[in-house]
């Protein structure tokens, strides 16, 4: 069963930004996108770049080493040279708290 875990505070990630964050042991890219926050692995399946430090256009995130880009409701891959998603978590926040359910 997924447990929330807090993995940061509103303030630390403004809207159109992200961030890398740990929880459970796992590497996750948390997004905030005009107030909803969004999580999904950090590591582009591609060559393992971090996502969090892509470029970030709506519910979209693009690699910065080689472009695939993730949308981040779904973990879908929507271009190469990805060929397979990403892993998306569920995002609560409590009171000013940033929290993702990790299994």
């Amino acid at each position: 069963m997924a447990e929330f875990v807090k993995v940061a505070q509103v303030r630390d990630i403004p809207p159109g930004r992200g961030k890398a964050v740990e929880a459970g042991g796992r590497k996750i890219a948390l997004f905030n996108v005009d107030g909803t926050f969004y999580a999904i692995d950090d590591a582009c399946p591609h060559r393992g770049a971090s996502l969090s430090e892509g470029e970030l256009s709506g519910t979209e995130i693009t690699c910065y080493l080689h472009g695939a880009v993730f949308d981040l409701v779904t973990g879908e891959v929507l271009a190469a040279p990805a060929t397979e998603g990403v892993a998306t978590y569920p995002v609560r926040i409590q009171g000013e708290d940033v929290e993702v359910a990790v299994p």
